[in-house]
């Protein structure tokens, strides 16, 4: 697979996750498809610390979706939330991690964290 999705997945998620609280702990899979044929992507989440490998193995999530809904939400273009709702994007398994997923996904292009607006303007 080629693209920003597997950019992203393959240099920029693997470390460390400060934004994750401490006590995260979970495995999801992503299943990518496209061409006819579909990829897998293996996340271990531990301690605020994500690792990557290329695996279809067992996970406590499972997100299936195509590669194009993959890229958009790896270059910050949607939601993961919004994907599942508008049924781009399948889940089955411990649906809390999704919220983690989230974090772990880039946000909207030129998007800022509230707390460093606020720092920035000096409240």
């Amino acid at each position: 697979m080629t693209g920003p999705a597997a950019e992203y997945l393959a240099h920029g998620v693997a470390g460390r996750h400060t934004d994750l609280p401490e006590t995260t702990a979970g495995t999801v899979r992503l299943d990518v498809s496209g061409n006819g044929s579909t990829e897998h992507w293996h996340l271990t989440i531990d301690q605020q610390t994500v690792r990557v490998t290329r695996s279809a193995e067992e996970a406590e999530l499972v997100v299936r979706a195509d590669r194009e809904v993959f890229d958009q939400l790896a270059t910050g273009r949607t939601h993961i939330v919004g994907a599942l709702l508008r049924n781009d994007v399948t889940a089955r398994g411990r649906l809390p991690l999704l919220t983690v997923l989230r974090r772990i996904l880039p946000g909207p292009p030129g998007a800022r964290h509230p707390r460093d607006v606020a720092r920035q303007e000096g409240r």
